[in-house]
């Protein structure tokens, strides 16, 4: 199939199939194993150990430069780290990292003194393993058990464990994965949240089917077969996925039933998780609401008069009727409202960046915002377990200044910094700029565009225009905040400027900015992002050939829509798990997440203007015989968001279709899923790859990092 000298060749197979009247030609369907998500096909897998073995002959050459980049970011890390305590009742809990430890340790103590306990070595589970992840963890209210999932190969089916904490031993109870009742070889596993009963006797969890769709909630009672749980709530729509929360005054169960653009809500006494449980409201097709309770009145954040959603309240009583305590508005995005004792806290963006404001109970005119010294930057609430609590623990970071952890004092309105990330091989704030630009696109709307570079770019390259990296999501109105990292600097230090641009599709500037880049609107994003870029050129940041660009699932998507736009723009992409074959995956409801997806992208299936819509943008459709950029693309064998056989049958077509004679590679993680390895140096290794895969392709020498 591929020698050291010639890449892989994908075999033609014809294959073509109708719908709407429509006749679509796809002739590597056959890399799909019928047997997924067990990958058994000797002709697929022969494949993919090619297109694995030409990657490695490729990148052999790049080896030092791979290795230096690795070392340069590792020495970023703090490697011996710890997070600041959190109490939370009788305990303060944190984490640890131990020299060299891929993974971490879980600690606590008593509160006011007493000697350290480990409750969870991740480190020791995780070891022999070639892929760990902890999903879930959770204690017990009274303290004693500890519950935690497990996924062990990138499924993300989970295995729930528990520990008795007050021995310091592993119980003989477990959740695990069974074999569907029909005989086929999906496994069905945990997946979601899990919630421990208010006397710790049981444990709420989500069931991932066969199909990977969580619609089944169940209870667990310790010390009983797991044959034996009890359902508690199931789904029937196999669009809508549910979980479980606890509220924040831990009285109540919070049942979800959601898709991408509905939800609706159950509320069951945590004492009594198999009481009739209570509607908050009916769901109605793009209405969306959250939901909390404090004295017999609950607090409701819902888009339903207004996108950018209000907040209301309502009565136990009379759960439905909910009545506007603070409007929507255009000017105040509203992303969260998180109850405490005696105040609330509301998060949401206003312009674009983040906001976080104290609100009262007593007095609703009374509003508190909490003051951050950078004019752009991103902030949330952290981990806040206690309800009664005079202190709330922030999280702060701006693409210049490390993240932060500050605790907010109510009472004299005062930040308290208590941990500033450390960088060891040193970091000198004042080396470096930001700016946040307004880039006005094709249909007159002005993206905005968060930039990073050295203040000295100009005399690292010779002169203005050298290299940009553009980065974007866009979708699912999930926001790419302004956020710092580490691992960016190895770019930023050998002459890159590094771009976010906050494209249609994220909700970065609103509900409506997501509603403007999804369905019939999706062809905005992909827009969006070429005049970004075509935009960052005219601003003189960087010039067309010296533009990269990366993205990674949805994001890896837009990364093959943009280059089938506009691939004279870019010197090199990279596209990590992409979600290239959407046509087909949205035609296909036998797929895990595909029924849920239809509200993001539309269905295919029962319209016809969605398919057309679909087949006009999807990257694998679309390719052509044309010259592309240096691509390097990953996939994960276990992936059951993105399966792996999208990127293997995009770029089998690439091959055939490409005028080209730019580099093209493929890494498949054969025993990994859609976020890649484990592991936090594994997974740094893999981002040295591909900026190593950059700067190769940008004849930017590694070595040369100022």
């Amino acid at each position: 199939m591929s020698d050291s000298t010639h890449p892989p060749i994908a075999a033609k197979r014809p294959f073509s199939f109708t719908h709407h009247g429509i006749t679509v030609t796809d002739d590597y369907a056959w890399l799909r194993d019928p047997g997924y998500p067990e990958v058994k096909d000797e002709d697929i897998l022969s494949y993919v150990k090619a297109e694995n073995a030409w990657f490695e002959a490729q990148m052999k050459g790049q080896e030092g430069a791979v290795d230096a980049l690795f070392e340069e970011m590792r020495g970023r890390i703090k490697e011996a780290d710890s997070s600041v305590p959190q109490k939370d009742g009788e305990w303060e809990y944190w984490i640890e990292f131990e020299e060299g430890a891929e993974y971490k340790k879980w600690w606590r103590r008593p509160v006011g003194g007493g000697p350290d306990q480990l409750i969870l070595d991740e480190v020791a589970l995780a070891a022999g393993k070639e892929y760990f992840r902890l999903g879930a963890l959770t204690v017990s209210r009274d303290g004693r058990l500890l519950a935690y999932s497990v996924d062990d190969n990138g499924s993300e089916r989970f295995t729930v464990r528990f520990r008795d904490l007050a021995t310091d031993a592993e119980c003989d109870d477990a959740i695990t994965g069974t074999r569907a009742p029909w005989g086929n070889d999906a496994v069905e596993g945990t997946v979601g949240n899990i919630v421990f009963t208010t006397d710790g006797s049981a444990l709420v969890y989500g069931r991932a089917d066969e199909n990977w769709r969580t619609r089944t909630l169940l209870m667990h009672r310790l010390g009983t077969p797991q044959s034996e749980d009890v359902t508690l709530y199931f789904e029937e729509d196999i669009g809508f996925s549910v979980g479980c929360a606890l509220s924040a005054n831990e009285r109540w169960l919070i049942f979800s039933a959601t898709d991408h653009e509905t939800s609706e809500l159950r509320l069951v006494p945590a004492n009594d998780p198999c009481a009739e449980p209570l509607l908050v409201k009916p769901r109605q097709k793009g209405v969306e609401y959250d939901v909390d309770e404090r004295d017999g009145l609950l607090y409701v954040l819902t888009n339903d008069t207004h996108q950018n959603f209000r907040l209301a309240t309502a009565p136990l009583e009379s759960p439905g009727s909910w009545t506007t305590l603070i409007e929507g508005s255009e000017e105040s995005y509203l992303t969260d409202c998180e109850l405490f004792a005696d105040f609330y806290v509301l998060e949401g963006r206003r312009g674009g960046l983040d906001f976080i404001e104290l609100r009262y109970y007593d007095d609703p005119q009374r509003v508190e915002p909490i003051a951050f010294p950078e004019a752009s930057y991103t902030a949330g609430l952290g981990s806040n377990p206690e309800w009664q609590t005079g202190v709330l623990r922030l999280s702060y970071a701006s693409m210049v200044s490390p993240a932060t952890t500050f605790d907010y004092h109510v009472t004299d309105k005062r930040l308290e910094p208590r941990k500033v990330q450390e960088i060891p091989s040193g970091y000198d704030r004042d080396l470096y700029a930001t700016e946040r630009l307004e880039i006005e696109v094709r249909d007159g709307v002005k993206v905005p565009v968060s930039v990073m570079y050295r203040k000295d770019r100009d005399a690292l390259n010779g002169g203005a225009g050298g290299p940009l990296h553009l980065y974007a999501y866009g979708a699912y109105g999930i926001a790419v905040p302004p956020g710092f990292s580490t691992t960016r600097l190895s770019l930023v230090d050998r002459g890159f400027a590094y771009a976010i641009a906050h494209i249609r599709g994220g909700d970065d500037l609103g509900r409506q900015w997501y509603l403007d880049g999804k369905l019939e609107k999706r062809t905005n994003t992909f827009n969006d992002f070429v005049d970004v870029a075509r935009g960052l050129v005219e601003h003189g940041f960087t010039s067309a050939g010296k533009l990269t660009a990366s993205g990674g699932s949805a994001g890896g998507e837009l990364m093959g829509a943009v280059i089938n736009q506009a691939p004279e723009l870019f010197g090199a992409i990279v596209a990590d798990v992409p979600f290239v074959d959407v046509l087909n995956t949205m035609l296909d409801e036998t797929l895990p997440l595909t029924p849920g997806e239809w509200p993001e992208w539309g269905n295919p299936i029962e319209s016809k203007d969605a398919f057309e819509l679909i087949r006009s943008y999807s990257p694998y459709d679309q390719v052509s015989a044309r010259a592309y950029p240096s691509m390097m693309v990953t996939a994960g064998l276990n992936d059951p968001r993105v399966t792996y056989w999208e990127p293997a049958k995009w770029v089998a077509k690439l091959r055939e279709m490409k005028t080209d004679d730019n580099l093209l590679i493929m890494k498949t993680n054969m025993g990994a899923g859609h976020g890649g390895k484990s592991g936090r140096f594994e997974g740094i290794r893999e981002t040295a790859e591909e900026m190593a895969f950059i700067l190769w392709q940008m004849g930017v020498p590694v070595e040369d990092a100022a």
